[in-house]
C-alpha cells in the first residue's frame, strides 16, 4: 500500500474498535480503559483526523487537536498502524490538523513528541520551544 491509497478526513465519530487498535499501535491503550469514553473523546476534540484505507474503508492512522478554538492548540494521539509507518501517512494527518487549525486562526500549535519521534516532527515544521513539558502527578 502506498499513501495514494489513503485519504485523511476530519470526523466526529468513527468505529471504536478501529480507534482502539490505533491507540494500541501507539502504545497508549491499557486494558482497564473504558472504550465507552472514546466517542466523547472524538466528538470533544477540536479536530479528529482519521487516515482511511480507500480499499477497505478502515482507519489506518489518526491524530487529534485539542484547542480553545481561539488562540492555541495541542496535537496529540498521532498514531499509524505499525505495518504502514514511514509512508507519509503521519505527515498527512499532522498537515491536515495544522491546516484546519490555521483556517480557524489558531497560530500557536504545540505537541509533545514521543521519545525518538522528534526528527519526524522537525521535518514537518515543529521545533523546540523555550519551556518544559510538565505532567501533574498530584494526589
Amino acid at each position: 500500500m502506498v499513501k495514494q491509497d489513503i485519504q485523511v478526513e476530519l470526523v466526529k465519530s468513527w468505529p471504536i474498535d478501529e480507534i482502539i487498535d490505533l491507540y494500541k499501535a501507539g502504545g497508549w491503550w491499557k486494558d482497564e480503559y473504558e472504550p465507552e469514553g472514546l466517542p466523547l473523546l472524538i466528538k470533544g476534540s477540536f479536530a479528529f483526523a482519521v487516515a482511511i484505507d480507500r480499499d477497505s474503508g478502515k482507519a489506518v492512522g489518526m491524530g487529534r487537536a485539542i484547542s480553545d478554538g481561539v488562540s492555541d492548540a495541542y496535537i496529540q494521539d498521532v498514531a499509524v498502524r505499525d505495518d504502514l509507518r514511514n509512508l507519509g501517512i503521519g505527515s498527512i494527518i499532522i498537515n491536515t490538523l495544522v491546516a484546519h487549525l490555521k483556517k480557524h486562526g489558531i497560530g500557536w500549535i504545540g505537541l509533545i513528541a514521543e521519545q525518538g519521534s522528534r526528527p519526524f516532527y522537525e521535518k514537518i515544521g515543529f521545533n523546540n520551544f523555550n519551556g518544559e513539558p510538565m505532567l501533574y502527578k498530584g494526589d
